[in-house]
């Protein structure tokens, strides 16, 4: 028999995000997080996506679900070698163990598009959750870099100003030994699992496979460490901080890498926190704003943060992958009929991603992304 506490339902708090419009507010269970069940961050395996089309149209199947659950998935055998990861974990931890003087030689104030460094506690991704408790590095796309061979004198005109990679960010780690080369080869790995990737959701939203291929041919593309310093025992039992706050991301998908410590944390369907604890081997994928427009709220941009409060230092090293910052686009032909009309206005992937940085530099006076 049921006793009267265990009938009572949940306590909640209100939590506070930042929108491209402006704040919004959830009610989230005070309950401590719990792991997440398999079917709510599913592990798909995605060797299928260098299969033929019929095991390419099996996988679209399969991240069609988990896109319209939760939106969050490990992927497994995804093609990224461990040498690329290798390569820029070594560059993330170079770059963040050296003194302040010298990161501050790319802050991200020295540009215009977020590139570069910004220190611990300088951004607050949600008021409701205190200071950021993080550094992090960015970097944005450069066609030269780009692994389909562009050249940077040939950028259509409509497309060039929406690149947003800065050089200083190169210019000002050279004293690092293959600190680029471990940032740009990840990028690579990244930007080319995310073209094969863009493919499976045309298949997964009933559209010809290479129905995205020209509006991805520039992209927004981001490339980003994060550094979690350790905290002492003493300071994690009071720490009001948060590693990240609550958000949602902003382009179309995100390939996360993350270390082993763990501190993810999903915001289920019901309000309460789970953990998207660390699979060796794995990506984590999940949906953002943008491609929830576009496919009318069919698949689903979910709440996350990370929680730190660990005495070991954690990394973790998401890409962030959108449309050509120039090219407008609404919602998709194949998530309209007459029940559901179409939700939302063309709007293009930078316009979108602008405004959210509006709203958090006026809110904060920093961007916390």
């Amino acid at each position: 028999m049921s006793t009267a506490t265990e009938t009572q339902p949940p306590e909640y708090t209100k939590l506070e995000l930042r929108t491209a419009y402006g704040p919004v507010y959830r009610n989230v269970s005070t309950k401590a997080p719990r792991e997440a069940r398999a079917d709510e961050i599913p592990l798909i395996d995605l060797s299928p996506i260098y299969g033929d089309l019929d095991a390419r149209k099996g996988l679209s199947q399969k991240i069609k679900h988990a896109a319209e659950n939760t939106g969050f998935f490990y992927i497994q055998n995804h093609g990224i070698s461990e040498a690329a990861v290798d390569g820029a974990r070594n560059a993330a931890k170079a770059f963040f163990a050296q003194p302040e003087e010298k990161k501050l030689l790319v802050s991200k104030h020295k540009g215009k598009w977020y590139n570069g460094y910004a220190g611990n506690k300088t951004g607050m991704a949600s008021p409701s959750e205190g200071l950021d408790y993080r550094e992090s590095f960015s970097w944005r796309y450069e066609p030269q870099y780009d692994p389909d061979p562009k050249d940077p004198n040939a950028v259509p005109p409509e497309v060039q100003p929406y690149i947003r990679g800065e050089n200083y960010v190169w210019e000002g780690t050279q004293h690092l030994p293959d600190f680029k080369d471990g940032c740009i080869t990840y990028w690579q790995e990244c930007l080319k699992l995310a073209r094969r990737l863009v493919k499976i959701f045309a298949l997964s939203l009933d559209l010809p496979e290479d129905y995205f291929d020209s509006v991805t041919t520039y992209p927004g593309s981001d490339g980003v460490f994060n550094y979690y310093p350790a905290m002492s025992a003493e300071n994690a039992a009071k720490s009001q901080d948060i590693g990240i706050g609550s958000h949602t991301d902003l382009q179309c998908f995100t390939l996360l890498w993350q270390d082993m410590n763990g501190g993810l944390q999903v915001l289920s369907r019901e309000g309460e926190w789970i953990k998207a604890s660390p699979i060796e081997g794995t990506f984590v994928v999940n949906i953002g704003d943008y491609l929830m427009r576009l496919t009318n709220d069919r698949m689903k941009s979910t709440v996350h943060r990370v929680y730190n409060h660990s005495t070991i230092d954690r990394y973790s090293m998401p890409f962030f992958f959108g449309f050509n910052f120039n090219e407008k686009c609404g919602v998709l032909p194949s998530c309209v009929d007459e029940d559901h009309p179409a939700k939302y206005e063309p709007i293009s992937c930078g316009d979108w991603c602008q405004l959210r940085f509006q709203q958090t530099d006026m809110d904060t006076k920093v961007s916390a992304y």
